[in-house]
């Protein structure tokens, strides 16, 4: 089934309005007629609007609401990925998979071994880019809202954000070296709960300076280890991220 966003406003009683591209996209892509059913978010609440569609104009679709599905689509927690810059287009991939795993905000964060420089201008077309590539994905995965992707950041601003946030994690490939075992990050995730928000900070190619774990640590991040191996930097995140929709989800 077809998910759409929407503004509150245009969920009007038991009529629902589409507007903007979405339009043509079910007009002329999609070639969707009277009758089919869609669903639809408002991005805020949570829920799911089960529509039929009833009239196809130039410039909406009107849809009359069936029912709605109150269960949330939302994990209990939100989390937040503090991902260090990639290279190439690799931060797409991360975004694309963070979003159908739950993810609430991703702050795309430039380290000091982060190979990618942007300057304003350049920073602000990618973070564009980076957010509708959250929205197709939060469609695609029926998510009930489109995760946020902040502007680019500086490593202590991003520990700064992330300080209002009761649960830190940063996994780190000499975690061991920290008393971090794999024991140990069994234990944390599993003391996780549901309504308790997390920050998760991956590092870029080169991983972390050893400064910057060491600044997150005297935040209160806790060190995880995510096993022997040594993940690249777009696998770490879709790792953490998979075993706390694991510990989280209800």
């Amino acid at each position: 089934m077809n998910h759409f966003f929407v503004e509150p406003n245009q969920i009007q009683g038991k009529r629902v309005v589409i507007t903007g591209e979405d339009v043509n996209h079910i007009k002329n892509v999609l070639r969707m007629r009277p009758g089919e059913e869609i669903s639809v978010s408002n991005g805020t609440d949570g829920k799911e609007y089960r529509c039929g569609i009833e009239e196809i104009k130039d410039g909406e679709v009107v849809c009359g609401l069936r029912f709605i599905k109150e269960e949330g689509l939302e994990l209990p927690s939100r989390i937040y990925l503090f991902q260090g810059l990639p290279k190439a287009d690799k931060m797409e991939l991360i975004i694309q998979k963070a979003v159908e795993l739950g993810v609430y905000e991703i702050v795309p964060v430039a380290c000091k071994r982060s190979v990618v420089k942007l300057d304003g201008k350049k920073a602000a077309g990618k973070v564009q880019r980076w957010q509708g590539i959250a929205e197709a994905a939060a469609k695609q995965s029926r998510r009930g809202i489109v995760p946020k992707v902040r502007e680019v950041t500086g490593f202590g601003d991003a520990l700064n954000y992330a300080g209002q946030l009761p649960v830190k994690l940063i996994p780190y490939e000499l975690a061991g070296v920290e008393g971090a075992t794999m024991e140990k990050t069994r234990a944390v995730m599993k003391s996780l709960k549901p309504g308790e928000d997390v920050a998760v900070f991956i590092g870029p190619e080169g991983g972390f300076e050893e400064k910057e774990v060491a600044g997150a640590m005297a935040a209160g991040a806790l060190p995880i280890t995510l096993g022997r191996r040594i993940l690249r930097t777009e696998t770490a995140g879709i790792t953490v991220l998979s075993i706390l929709m694991y510990h989280l989800e209800q």
